[in-house]
């Protein structure tokens, strides 16, 4: 079987890799949070990296990408492009947001052939994440159902202090399989304690150790034929009723096929903390989380 590959979502990080809105460093040396995420998959095995980008950035991401973990893993580039769609079907009037996560894992369905990780490329997920993920792959085949994984976060681990995040709050059974999610779209800390607003706009408590789905997903090849038979389902839809703004999204389509009873999910659980900039306010709480693993020898004082 051939090795796992990781998928690196990372076309909607234009406006922070180029021009005068190029992503601001983490660290004295220059890093960025996808940096740390390439070093934890190199150290669990990783070695093929397919990063989804849009074409007009690739000479920003290149640049950055390139010279320091392209110097170790075996990049490759795909291009997430909003007028890539199936024959007889044309981008609406004034759209210009992409299709989706789905839409973008698609773009890369060329470059991959066995099972593969997905993640975002603007979210830190720490080592024991890409272990776990790794090995799980190294193992994945399906049988009567897809055999699919998550790594599950604690949701106190994924919060941040300066505001709202959206999340994917997960129902998982007893044998650790996920079976479903349930978007939270507004959910913080709020008078000690971990709430949620629901639709009618009340404030309700989520237990703070509820796992949650942060977008790192290990697949097999059936998910890309499942993309490729929804898409035009999806566009017949959205073109119908959301022709600016419906986003073909990888948690509906997981939670489709939970529903429809093709694919079975393990979730893998993680006590790693989850590090982003939501907020500007954000940043220097990273900065500092950065330094302090590297100070502990988690990670070397340059990556590359």
């Amino acid at each position: 079987m051939a090795k796992p590959v990781l998928v690196v979502m990372a076309a909607g990080m234009g406006s922070r890799y180029g021009g005068l809105k190029q992503i601001d460093p983490i660290t004295e040396q220059g890093e960025i949070i996808i940096d740390f995420s390439l070093y934890d998959a190199m150290m669990a095995g990783f070695e093929d990296i397919v990063f989804i980008i849009k074409k007009e950035i690739e000479a920003d991401v290149r640049a950055r990408i390139d010279s320091g973990a392209g110097q170790h893993l075996n990049i490759t580039y795909v291009f997430q492009e909003l007028t890539d769609l199936p024959a007889g079907y044309a981008v609406p009037e004034g759209r210009v947001k992409p299709w989706g996560t789905c839409h973008a894992i698609l773009a890369a369905k060329p470059a991959l052939s066995g099972n593969f990780a997905v993640i975002n490329a603007d979210d830190y997920y720490g080592p024991q994440a890409f272990q776990a993920m790794y090995e799980q792959l190294l193992n994945s085949e399906d049988g009567m159902l897809y055999d699919y994984s998550m790594v599950g976060y604690r949701l106190a681990n994924t919060l941040t202090e300066h505001g709202h995040v959206a999340r994917g709050v997960c129902v998982i059974n007893e044998d650790g399989k996920l079976v479903g999610v349930d978007e939270r779209l507004k959910i913080m800390w709020k008078d000690g304690v971990i709430q949620y607003e629901d639709e009618g706009g009340a404030w309700r408590e989520v237990p703070a150790d509820s796992t949650v789905s942060m977008n790192f997903w290990g697949f097999t090849p059936s998910f890309l034929e499942e993309l490729e038979a929804g898409f035009k389902p999806f566009l017949d839809d959205a073109i119908k009723n959301n022709p600016e703004k419906g986003e073909y999204l990888l948690p509906r389509k997981i939670d489709e096929l939970l529903k429809a009873g093709k694919a079975s999910v393990k979730v893998l659980p993680t006590d790693e903390r989850w590090i982003g900039v939501t907020y500007k306010e954000d940043k220097e709480h990273v900065i500092a989380a950065v330094r302090a693993m590297k100070d502990s020898g988690l990670y070397p004082e340059a990556l590359w």
